[in-house]
């Protein structure tokens, strides 16, 4: 792996017709995975994948979740204490069920409210009882929110820990505000308090300097992996660490300033991305595309990358798990050009 980050380090110093040049002469050593398999289709706007054992379920921006089990689909009512938004980019977003769901019935959510004056996200609980998610607990409330650049993604971390990614709420002087929640990766304990071993002392600020995170996830040795989608291209795939700066809006892309992080791997200004659902396997991340109308394939050890799914529209969110990668197309969002059914969720198998 450390291979592959120097690779992609020394990457973020070319230029952007240099970097296209190596990514060029290297993507054709990975053959992309042919022969998906629609699991589920009719979805209304998907945002996230979670799965237990052979049930998988998804967010709808709309406020449902759809249960999928041995190849049936279920809409299930969602019942939130407050109204959901219909503005663009906001509503029903991350998902993620509690260690001790089978027992619990608990999940995790984060959605974006309507309130006098404005609106705002939350992170709550969810319990599932006689098919219908009911709100139970808010873990943390009236996090801000634009129209645009939500964040939204929940991920319960190998620390045990849940981890949300916030956008910089289209403000983004947010981003490099300590006192703010916007433009950051934030951390807590699952009852919703603040970790003691957070980097900054009483906040759940984790890492700043983020315009609008969308994906993460976790390698076995502990990297911590983030998608970003960029300001005029520019999108990026980050690798966390605590308390860093990001730089956001004072660095983006291939730029470079002292005590500011630059990604891993990015678009550069000549491409865009828009990545959004990340998942980690055998030393390659795959990253959901919505402007790329792919998923994406990066090699942490070569630092290549290639569209190993294409032609299916915008994709939202990517979950792997045994070897099998499971993602959903995005194309009821009013952006997407509709395909037959959409939106799908879909599988392929993984090449070994």
């Amino acid at each position: 792996m450390v291979k592959g980050i120097a690779i992609a380090l020394l990457l973020s110093g070319c230029s952007a017709q240099e970097r296209l040049s190596y990514e060029r002469e290297n993507e054709a050593q990975v053959q992309p995975v042919i022969g998906h398999e629609v699991i589920a289709e009719h979805l209304e706007l998907p945002w996230s994948i979670a799965k237990y054992g052979d049930i998988i379920y998804l967010t709808e921006k709309k406020g449902s979740i759809v249960k999928i089990e041995n190849g049936l689909a279920e809409r299930q009512r969602v019942e939130l204490e407050k109204p959901l938004t219909s503005a663009s980019e906001t509503g029903l977003f991350g998902f993620v069920l509690a260690p001790d769901f089978p027992v619990s019935n608990l999940a995790y959510a984060y959605y974006t409210y309507e309130e006098s004056p404005g609106q705002y996200n939350r992170i709550v609980t969810l319990r599932l009882d006689a098919n219908v998610w009911k709100e139970e607990s808010v873990l943390l409330d009236r996090i801000l929110s634009g129209v645009y650049h939500n964040g939204g993604r929940l991920e319960i971390g190998p620390d045990g820990m849940l981890y949300a990614t916030v956008g910089d709420a289209f403000e983004s002087a947010n981003a490099q505000n300590a006192n703010l929640l916007g433009g950051k990766i934030l951390r807590m304990n699952l009852d919703g308090s603040i970790p003691s071993d957070n980097p900054f002392p009483n906040s759940y600020v984790y890492s700043y300097g983020h315009r609008n995170p969308q994906g993460m996830d976790w390698s076995p040795d502990g990297s911590f992996y983030a998608t970003e989608h960029g300001n005029r291209a520019n999108d990026e795939v980050n690798l966390i660490e605590a308390a860093q700066n990001y730089g956001w809006p004072i660095i983006e892309g291939d730029e470079q300033q002292e005590d500011m992080v630059s990604p891993l791997f990015t678009s550069g200004s000549d491409e865009t991305w828009a990545p959004s659902g990340l998942a980690y396997s055998d030393n390659m991340l795959y990253v959901a595309a919505l402007r790329g109308s792919a998923v994406i394939q990066f090699d942490l050890e070569t630092g290549e990358r290639h569209e190993i799914v294409s032609g299916l529209g915008r994709i939202r969110d990517v979950f792997v798990e045994d070897g099998i990668l499971y993602f959903i197309s995005n194309n009821t969002d009013g952006r997407g050009q509709l395909q037959e059914n959409d939106d799908k969720l879909y599988k392929i198998k993984l090449s070994s």
